[in-house]
């Protein structure tokens, strides 16, 4: 088997949204976006859109593989986040060892609205 390693430039910037500074770190790629995908079979996406990451959540490998098989669950810690600002989207990263990054815009909402992934 052959590997790859990407590096990714992660920037620094502050935004106004609704009035608020909010600090987040623009990818230094532009990813495809699923809309309302149900499980990580359907994220692949459209369009090329800036990703400002908000946060990130680290999970096990097993919390990963029971949150991407049901992507159209509601999620607590979902719950209000996200939105598209400054040409962007803000997107929590979901990350677990060996599996892809997922970008993730509830659009204030409380399960992935927007899914974007690296890997």
């Amino acid at each position: 088997m052959k590997t790859m390693t990407l590096t990714i430039t992660r920037t620094p910037r502050t935004l106004i949204v609704d009035g608020a500074s909010i600090e987040v770190e623009e990818l230094g790629v532009r990813l495809p976006l699923a809309r309302k995908p149900v499980d990580l079979n359907e994220v692949g996406g459209y369009g090329q859109h800036r990703i400002y990451v908000t946060e990130t959540r680290e999970m096990t490998t097993i919390e990963f593989d029971v949150f991407t098989n049901h992507l159209s669950a509601r999620r607590d810690w979902l719950r209000g986040k996200g939105g598209s600002v400054h040409g962007g989207e803000l997107c929590i990263e979901v990350t677990a060892p060996g599996r892809p990054y997922l970008y993730i815009n509830p659009d204030h909402g409380d399960y992935p609205r927007y899914v974007a992934r690296l890997g």
